[in-house]
């Protein structure tokens, strides 16, 4: 799989990583399906993993699914509190599920920012966290992700990026690359919105195998976007996944089809 640098970091990281969103919030009985998930997800070439606290016992289970490959995992997760000590609780647990280390640690939707980068800073300073980000799902929010992303405090933002959800290349992507910042790709399938339609057969003649190949070349095609995350509860779509970021650029014209074909 090719890598991509996280923005000043200089840390190269694998360009199809694995989200946890609603698919890894599974009970101790269905530990074994993330696993194989996982197991997947790894033998592509997958390395980048993330989490967040909203998502119920996702971390938990991602923490499991890792094991022994944890020292090959760059695992991100979330701050998700509206307080201090809530956050710091949720910070105290996630060192359990992940080995004492959290490589990136997200402000999620960018609730609390002001209040947590302080105590996420002395935790990265104590090397217990490698680097700080922020993350939303709404162009609304924008704007305030600006700001934090100019007051230089942190390495990388997450936000939306598929055909259908671009407002972040007007605003987002150009300022991370002009500030040195890794970019985080959630929802490359809107959700799996973009899933449900039949693939067209132009996109099939022109070399793709279906919709997850062509959302994640699109989205990857931006040299801009570090990493996608997409999600999945499947080893066999985990495994397909993957093997997008062997070759992921699109030439133009197949990158202006997709957009057609996906709106």
């Amino acid at each position: 799989m090719q890598t991509r640098t996280l923005g000043r970091t200089g840390v190269s990281i694998p360009v199809v990583g694995l989200g946890t969103w609603r698919v890894f919030d599974l009970p101790d009985a269905q530990q074994p399906a993330a696993d194989a998930v996982v197991s997947a997800a790894f033998g592509g070439g997958t390395r980048f993993v993330d989490s967040s606290p909203m998502y119920g016992r996702s971390e938990a289970v991602l923490g499991a699914a890792i094991g022994g490959r944890r020292a090959e995992a760059i695992v991100a997760t979330k701050v998700w509190a509206p307080y201090v000590s809530e956050g710091q609780g949720h910070f105290e647990a996630q060192l359990g599920f992940f080995g004492g280390r959290i490589d990136l640690l997200q402000v999620h939707n960018l609730v609390g920012w002001r209040e947590h980068l302080p105590w996420m800073e002395r935790e990265r300073d104590a090397g217990r966290v490698r680097w700080l980000g922020a993350t939303h799902y709404q162009p609304s929010a924008f704007g305030e992700l600006e700001q934090v992303m100019r007051n230089g405090r942190i390495d990388a933002v997450q936000v939306p990026w598929n055909p259908r959800e671009r407002e972040a290349g007007r605003r987002i992507l150009p300022l991370a690359a002009d500030l040195g910042l890794g970019v985080v790709a959630m929802r490359p399938f809107a959700e799996g919105g973009l899933l449900r339609r039949p693939f067209p057969a132009e996109l099939r003649d022109a070399g793709l195998s279906g919709w997850p190949e062509a959302l994640l070349r699109w989205c990857l095609s931006d040299e801009r976007i570090t990493v996608a995350i997409p999600a999945t509860a499947s080893p066999g779509h985990a495994a397909r996944n993957a093997s997008a970021g062997d070759d992921p650029r699109l030439e133009p014209d197949v990158l202006r089809l997709v957009e057609h074909f996906a709106a």
